[in-house]
């Protein structure tokens, strides 16, 4: 019967022999003290739970049918003593893990730069932090390099012992940046910018990858983070402008297109301004980014005249880029201003009688995805109605 017990049990031992405790044993300073919580954490918790399972196997042993030497108090309702201890352990045990809590969530707030290097050693402020730009593609994840011109798909280096700070969007979907080595997982979304400050502290090589589902080849979104010397980045650096190919916006675009298990792939030269056009949804040349359309907002928007063409700026790439179905892009090249000649003051501005869609001088009429006349039918429902 002790043999079946252990044959049975086999397997489970043989599935927990592939387990990687890389969070318990991280290679950074950032993801060691978020260890060091989740560690203080158990152990609170713990103070609670081991008493009471403990207590019940005494109770249910101690008080057993067949125990005719226990007590039998069936009057008894109330204990003073006993109530004191079971509010005022885990009252206190509460108060530990807010304290806990509230000192971790600002001292290891994501967006806050770093204080130190490790427990021992504060940030030189001689040497520069790593600046990396991180964009969660379909399916493949982007790093820019803008300190050294260069970039990489599914590969990530930086040197031991240097602060890295990481900006981080999305192309579409919503994913998760995630180095359990390096730090927590940080969310990717399109259209804003997250942070991530942290630091790698030994040599070697970790495993990244999205901790948040986002399509058929989510799967496949690993990457190599490498921690290397000062030397050994160097050479990282070098072979990737030995690469010879070149990341501009139509590189982008081709790129952006969805894809599942892509290898590493290295550029020598990066459009400076395509993260930012990334962030923005702007990449197409041409295509009104998001903060000018902010900007234009600000100041009080371009009213009626402009619904046919701000509409258009909804993130498209979806629904048209790379998709089967769906029309051409349409794009919001600029805005008239009240200075160009011949403009009119903005009160002089009416609805037009034809409600056929609005076009700008020279382009072609935005449908926004619909035919003529769904997108007839909503400017007539926004026209003001005459009192007659």
């Amino acid at each position: 019967m002790n043999r079946l017990k252990l044959l049975i049990l086999l397997p489970l031992a043989l599935a927990l022999s592939g387990c990687d405790f890389v969070v318990l044993a991280p290679a950074g300073d950032v993801a060691l003290q978020q260890r060091d919580l989740v560690i203080i954490s158990t152990v609170l918790m713990l103070l609670i739970v081991l008493p009471v399972m403990a207590l019940t196997v005494l109770f249910a042993w101690r008080y057993r049918q067949s125990n005719a030497a226990a007590r039998y108090e069936p009057e008894w309702d109330h204990s003073t003593q006993l109530e004191l201890v079971i509010w005022s352990a885990p009252l206190l045990i509460i108060v530990c893990l807010g304290a806990v809590t509230w000192m971790g969530t600002h001292l290891l707030d994501p967006y806050r730069m770093l204080g130190r290097i490790a427990s021992d050693r504060p940030v030189d402020s001689g040497r520069a932090p790593i600046e990396v730009e991180v964009v969660a593609l379909d399916w493949k994840w982007l790093f820019i390099y803008p300190d050294y011109g260069v970039a990489t798909v599914n590969e990530l280096a930086a040197p031991v012992n240097r602060p890295i700070n990481f900006h981080i969007t999305a192309s579409s979907v919503m994913n998760s940046f995630y180095v359990p080595a390096l730090a927590g997982q940080i969310y990717a979304m399109p259209g804003m910018e997250t942070s991530l400050h942290a630091v790698v502290n030994k040599e070697g090589t970790y495993k990244g990858f999205s901790a948040n589902y986002s399509g058929a080849g989510f799967s496949g979104m690993h990457f190599a983070f490498e921690g290397l010397t000062d030397e050994g980045f160097d050479a990282w650096i070098a072979r990737a402008k030995a690469s010879g190919n070149t990341l501009g916006r139509s590189d982008y675009l081709e790129l952006e297109r969805p894809s599942e298990n892509v290898p590493v792939r290295r550029y020598a030269s990066v459009d400076r301004e395509i993260f930012n056009a990334v962030l923005n949804m702007c990449v197409e040349p041409g295509k009104m980014c998001m903060s000018e359309m902010t900007a234009i907002d600000a100041k009080g928007g371009l009213g009626m005249a402009g619904i046919e063409n701000t509409l258009p700026l909804n993130y498209d790439k979806s629904a048209r880029r790379g998709a089967v179905f769906g029309p051409e892009p349409a794009y919001v090249l600029g805005a008239c201003s009240t200075d160009a000649p011949g403009a009119r003051e903005a009160r002089d501005i009416r609805a037009p009688v034809n409600a056929t869609p609005l076009m700008g001088a020279g382009l072609k009429p935005p449908y926004l995805g619909q035919s003529r006349r769904s997108s007839t039918s909503f400017l007539s429902a926004l026209r003001p109605k005459s009192d007659s």
